[in-house]
């Protein structure tokens, strides 16, 4: 890699690993520098739309890791309901994994789509429509899935909405109490949606 493209990326781990530690508001763009120990002009250069580029970058980074997390797990096992209980299950392992793991909800190598969109939702409309996307493609993860398994249009919807709602309410309640129980409660009571 070039010393150019180093620089990119380097400033986009900064930013990132700075939003999920102090905020979008609470991190300054004299501060991803220092940390990324890269010249003004390479942040420019590269985020000429500076500290809300590098969040709709995060934003993105996160948002495509998490899909392709989501579709590969769903895809281990064809029953829907089955592998969404074995997804969240595995989400419960997740969320206590070392922060240095990708993985973890702890971790600063990705950014928390759930804090950022609290944060930013009434005062910048970019960054609100970023988090959107990544819920509607979360989202949709989970309606594909659905659709596969021959699930009807109207409740593959409904359902993939109640689910990704769920899931992400779950890992507020879990980080804010530092408790993996509110994961994998909802692991439990998510197979019984199917039922209706």
């Amino acid at each position: 890699m070039n010393k150019k493209n180093n620089n990119k990326e380097k400033i986009l781990n900064a930013a990132t690993i700075l939003f999920q530690e102090k905020g979008y508001y609470g991190t300054g763009l004299n501060e991803i520098l220092r940390k990324s120990n890269c010249p003004k002009g390479s942040l420019y250069y590269y985020f000429p739309n500076g500290k809300e580029e590098l969040a709709i970058e995060s934003i993105k980074i996160t948002k495509d890791f998490v899909e392709k997390r989501i579709r590969t797990r769903l895809g281990k096992i064809e029953d829907p309901s089955k592998s969404l209980e074995k997804l969240v299950n595995e989400m419960t392992e997740d969320f206590n994994k070392d922060a240095d793991n990708i993985e973890s909800f702890q971790s600063n190598k990705k950014i928390s789509i759930n804090l950022i969109a609290l944060e930013t939702s009434k005062t910048n409309e970019n960054i609100r429509q970023a988090c959107e996307e990544a819920y509607h493609t979360w989202e949709k993860a989970y309606y594909d899935k659905f659709l596969e398994s021959g699930m009807e249009d109207a409740k593959a919807k409904k359902l993939s909405k109640i689910v990704e709602t769920l899931i992400e309410g779950a890992i507020i309640m879990s980080t804010t109490n530092k408790d993996d129980r509110y994961i994998s409660n909802i692991a439990k009571i998510l197979p019984k949606l199917f039922e209706e």
